[in-house]
């Protein structure tokens, strides 16, 4: 059973849609225009055409809801959940136009985003019983922060920073611009507030255990071995929150997790997803 997923309010992604729909179809749809009757019905499903992480399925249907108010459109899976190839994801009844030019947009969306929680699933089964989270990145399509993140979630990664304004990590290049881990941290923890939490990326066991004596106790490693988290994990572990980023894969992440790191976050989740195969058949009414 998987847990109930709240899709992102509508404010995230409504003016997306909306911008999406725009540069689609514009004036109209001249195909749709051409060749199907006005009065035309009919009805469509959207299916599943590989094993998949449903994830998007009320965007999907908005797109039909926004063309044609009047189209009666059935979700007929959670998203969360993994079905199989064949397996029905949408209904939609009523006016033919409408629903053939909507068609393609809602397939890019279901498909992008069962492409990510799909692809974020494999990642965290890989890690099954490890402990260790599975988190994402700000590597997002531009526009798309808030629905790829939605998507991670549910194929059982983490969230982290939303955006530049919710967390601080002191990367290698405010770490150069400051002129050091210690100097880049102390300006950090001096100026912001006590809530907000600092992490620091660490390229080597010297940067960690500088960022370390500086009072940080969530640390980046970044592009490090297994044998270096190996061999440092124990080490550093009582005295902050690990976390392993880059060079990440799912034919390495388990023996990443295994290294004892309180975390892994992967950009790939977002940035390298495959599209899930979904697509969009009609039936049309008998007369």
């Amino acid at each position: 059973m998987c847990p109930p997923f709240a899709t992102p309010a509508p404010a995230t992604w409504l003016p997306l849609l909306k911008s999406a729909l725009e540069e689609d179809i514009g004036p109209g749809d001249l195909t749709g225009e051409l060749l199907i009757p006005a009065p035309a019905r009919g009805r469509a499903r959207i299916e599943a055409r590989q094993t998949l992480r449903v994830c998007g399925l009320e965007i999907a249907a908005a797109v039909f809801e926004h063309l044609d108010p009047e189209l009666r459109v059935s979700v007929l899976h959670r998203d969360g959940e993994t079905v199989p190839p064949g397996s029905d994801l949408l209904r939609v009844e009523g006016a033919l136009r409408p629903i053939l030019a909507g068609e393609r947009l809602a397939l890019n969306f279901l498909g992008r985003l069962c492409g990510v929680a799909t692809f974020t699933h494999h990642f965290t089964d890989a890690i099954k019983g490890t402990g260790v989270t599975l988190a994402d990145t700000r590597k997002t399509i531009p526009g798309w922060r808030h629905l790829d993140k939605y998507a991670t979630a549910v194929g059982g990664a983490v969230n982290q920073r939303i955006g530049l304004y919710d967390a601080i990590l002191i990367k290698e290049n405010h770490i150069e611009a400051c002129g050091g881990v210690k100097a880049a941290f102390e300006a950090a923890r001096s100026r912001a507030d006590a809530e907000i939490s600092i992490q620091v990326e660490v390229r080597h066991e010297g940067e960690a255990r500088e960022a370390l004596d500086a009072g940080a106790d969530f640390l980046l490693l970044d592009n490090w071995s297994t044998a270096d988290l190996a061999r440092v994990v124990p080490q550093l572990r009582h005295r902050a929150r690990l976390e392993a980023s880059g060079g990440i894969h799912l034919g390495n992440v388990r023996a990443y997790a295994e290294t004892g790191v309180d975390r892994i976050s992967i950009g790939a989740l977002t940035h390298s997803a495959p599209a899930a195969d979904v697509a969009l058949e009609i039936a049309k009414e008998s007369p």
